[in-house]
């Protein structure tokens, strides 16, 4: 049994697909970009799953891949097709391939055409197929640069995609109108450039005639994206705040762990928003905190300071965070006690009032 999430990044609009063996926890990655890291990071912890290898579907243009970020978060290897010229991988894949997790196993295609080393990942049992930017939903790749061919993409699509079962799911690199899955009958029928009785000339005349500007962060990304998306010098690393060894979480919280609040007290505000008769009940509190109560926080917001970092506590971690978000937003460095003060108890730190 497959675990499978299709994942977005809105700014490029590109698609990356996380797939686990349910039984071993054994995962894979294909096509992880560079700024939503550390959601990927997060998500995979949250399942318990282990990260084998990113796959790359092609050298990208228009996004920075976040292959050697998870490598170096995660231990993972960067897997990708040996055509595309790319160095620092830990796998170069040729065509008919296999990439194993657990008791599962992708099948790479080379698929050129939009560049040369485009490359599909087709699932074992053919009911998936991940076509990167070869083939699109009611479209495909464009073929004017990066050694792009449009004979060559309509051989490629033709011989090792539509010749997979029809109700094999095709799922894309991009979609830019908000589809996420097709089925190879789909296209080999309705693909306005490529199915039906569309032959190779016709498609060669449509594509040499788009007329398209090259993507914006083209001249960014394919160098990048030839180290593997190790970062340049001067690329900040996404995540945003450093001031703490602070967690991600899928849902885009940040939290901080107890024990790292507890040795470092003196460099943070500890801003408890419960309730007034909370504070000093049975959980008791921690010393120093600040009682501010979370239906009185938005209007108060500008009067806290502003030299340290805020972690937000109440009881179980639920309120805390979404006072988290609203400290955020009004641009605090901010993240959430994990937990809540159960989870401080819970681990025998200190509190002032509180019981047994």
């Amino acid at each position: 049994m497959i675990l499978f999430r299709q994942l977005f990044d809105q700014q490029s609009s590109t698609y990356s697909y996380l797939l686990a063996d349910h039984a071993t926890r054994e995962a894979v990655l294909i096509d992880p970009v560079f700024e939503q890291v550390p959601r990927e990071v997060a998500l995979i912890r949250e399942l318990g799953l282990t990260l084998l290898c990113t796959l790359e579907t092609h050298v990208h243009a228009d996004h920075v891949t976040g292959a050697w970020l998870l490598r170096e978060a995660l231990g993972s290897r960067i897997v990708l097709a040996a055509a595309g010229g790319a160095s620092g991988a830990d796998r170069e894949l040729r065509h008919g391939d296999l990439v194993r997790f657990g008791g599962r196993s992708l099948e790479a295609r080379a698929t050129p055409g939009h560049t040369n080393g485009c490359m599909s990942y087709v699932l074992d049992d053919h009911g998936m197929a991940f076509t990167g930017d070869a083939l699109l939903i009611r479209g495909c790749g464009r073929t004017d640069f990066q050694e792009g061919s449009a004979r060559l993409l309509y051989r490629s699509i033709h011989e090792q995609i539509f010749t997979l079962p029809d109700e094999c799911t095709v799922y894309p690199g991009h979609d830019y109108g908000g589809s996420t899955a097709s089925s190879v009958g789909e296209e080999r029928r309705f693909n306005p450039r490529l199915g039906g009785a569309i032959r190779e000339e016709d498609f060669a005349g449509y594509m040499d005639n788009l007329g398209l500007a090259h993507p914006k962060l083209m001249d960014k990304a394919v160098p990048a994206n030839k180290l593997c998306g190790k970062p340049a010098v001067d690329m900040p690393a996404p995540g945003g705040q450093d001031w703490a060894p602070l967690r991600l979480t899928y849902a885009g919280l940040r939290e901080i762990d107890p024990q790292w609040v507890e040795e470092h007290r003196g460099e943070v505000l500890v801003l408890d928003v419960r309730e007034p008769g909370e504070f000093d009940s049975v959980l008791g509190h921690i010393a120093g905190a600040l009682l501010l109560p979370l239906g009185e926080l938005g209007g108060k917001l500008d009067s806290l300071p502003r030299d340290r970092p805020v972690v937000a506590v109440c009881r179980s971690g639920a309120r805390s965070a979404r006072a988290t978000q609203m400290l955020e937003q009004a641009g605090l460095r901010a993240a959430n006690l994990a937990g809540g003060m159960l989870r401080w108890r819970a681990q025998g730190l200190a509190v002032e009032a509180g019981g047994e």
